[in-house]
């Protein structure tokens, strides 16, 4: 895994840059002031096309049990995926990548996918938008299943938006669940390289759609 040396500052011009080629920033701990780039030798990347949505998780999304909502609230959920939780320490996010990622977010290269409940924020994830390529950076949950009902709500606009990559950085237990596969540095600078030239709309979808026209959007054939 590379770590160059760190940059003096994050511009929007640079974290575009160096997604095309497969760098992403992190930080040591939430509280550093330096930032570090990042390529793992073996990459996570969720299929969009063989996405696996564990059985009971389809219940709660036809349930509606959150209110789904894109783009309202981009940098509260940065700073929830930036805070401590029960399985994990501490995080990578800190102010320069905050700061950095808002910036992204208003120029239309950052997005958001939220889940609200009785009109609380209480989970969601982020990530980066690059032609037909959308890197996820982070998710985060104070109830159970509101940041998997947002992946789930992801996939489905990528799916209908015309995306070709959902890039995950790192496989871990948590989305081996859903099909996320390993992909070696070359394979996934080939599928990176095809992703970012393809046209692709985010806003494809209806801001809100119920439950059912989800789970429809992600089973049906590509």
């Amino acid at each position: 895994m590379s770590k160059p040396h760190p940059p003096s500052r994050l511009t929007t011009d640079l974290l575009l840059q160096a997604y095309r080629i497969g760098y992403f920033p992190m930080a040591e701990d939430r509280f550093s002031r330096e930032v570090f780039w990042v390529r793992p030798d073996v990459r996570g990347v969720i299929p969009l096309d063989d996405f696996h949505i564990p059985r009971s998780l389809k219940k709660v999304v036809r349930q509606g049990r959150f209110e789904v909502r894109i783009d309202t609230a981009f940098r509260s959920v940065m700073e929830g995926c930036a805070m401590p939780q029960s399985h994990r320490e501490d995080t990578w996010i800190n102010g320069q990548i905050l700061d950095a990622y808002t910036q992204l977010f208003e120029m239309g290269k950052a997005h958001s996918v939220e889940a609200w409940r009785n009109g609380c924020l209480v989970g969601g994830l982020y990530g980066v938008s690059i032609g037909g390529a959308f890197f996820g950076e982070s998710m985060f949950s104070t109830e159970s299943d509101a940041s998997k009902v947002a992946l789930v709500h992801l996939v489905a606009r990528l799916r209908i938006g015309g995306y070709r990559l959902l890039d995950a950085q790192f496989q871990n237990d948590h989305l081996t669940q859903f099909g996320t596969v390993e992909v070696a540095a070359q394979g996934y600078q080939y599928l990176l390289t095809a992703a970012v030239e393809r046209q692709a709309d985010f806003h494809a979808m209806p801001s809100q759609m119920p439950g059912s026209t989800i789970l429809q959007s992600i089973t049906q054939t590509s």
